[in-house]
């Protein structure tokens, strides 16, 4: 597997990304000597982990963003031909405990939504893994109203978890975020407390950005470029 030099800025990362444009994951594995999964079901984070090699993330599997020296983080966003996603993306695992006196401005989304390398994927369910392709990569930071509506759907669904409500939390709940069980298996259990105050095991949850907030993100960036 060739090593691949950490981007040095901002700008070499992009048009590293850049790039790959128009490329399918099959030749982009074939140069990394790494063998496309015919299916991803039970590797849903291979297309990520490839884009991580191939563009010289650092982070590994640290709650920090994929770039640290460059404060980015880095999504693979599977589109159809029209730009609409396919599905939510995962942004990171939600903390079920210890959140008293946490905040939107300290959390650990937030820092990880600062500032994204969007890399869209052309991955309609009948195009062969191998054979889907890199539509064209994009930075991207949340404005002042992405930011209003993350912070509150952060702030509700943490708020749930505090007052023990969070078997009670759905995909329904939030209008752009959402938090849902994150696990390999339903045999990963993590603690949390009910409304009691009592501490019981449960899933792990995660939060995911929902995709009509993300099939907002790839129609402003089409209309600015």
């Amino acid at each position: 597997m060739p090593t691949i030099n950490i981007p040095e800025s901002e700008k070499e990362l992009v048009l590293r990304a850049q790039a790959l444009s128009g490329l399918t994951l099959g030749q982009i594995a074939h140069q990394q000597n790494i063998q496309v999964p015919e299916k991803l079901n039970k590797e849903k984070g291979w297309v990520g982990l490839l884009l991580e090699q191939v563009l010289g993330a650092s982070a590994g599997s640290k709650p920090i963003p994929d770039f640290p020296h460059l404060g980015i983080e880095l999504k693979s966003l599977p589109i159809d031909r029209n730009g609409k996603p396919l599905e939510t993306t995962f942004v990171c695992v939600a903390p079920l405990t210890g959140l008293i006196g946490a905040t939107w401005q300290n959390s650990h989304i937030k820092n990880k939504l600062a500032k994204v390398l969007w890399v869209p994927v052309i991955a309609e369910r009948g195009i062969p893994v191998s054979e889907r392709i890199i539509a064209t990569p994009f930075i991207w930071s949340p404005n002042e109203d992405d930011e209003k509506l993350l912070s509150h759907d952060w702030q509700e669904l943490t708020d749930m978890i505090v007052l023990g409500e969070v078997e009670n939390i759905n995909g329904k709940l939030g209008q752009v975020l959402q938090l849902r069980p994150k696990a390999a298996n339903s045999h990963a259990k993590t603690k949390a407390f009910n409304k009691n105050g009592q501490p019981f095991m449960t899933l792990p949850r995660g939060f995911y950005l929902k995709t009509a907030f993300t099939h907002q993100i790839i129609q402003r960036f089409l209309r600015i470029n």
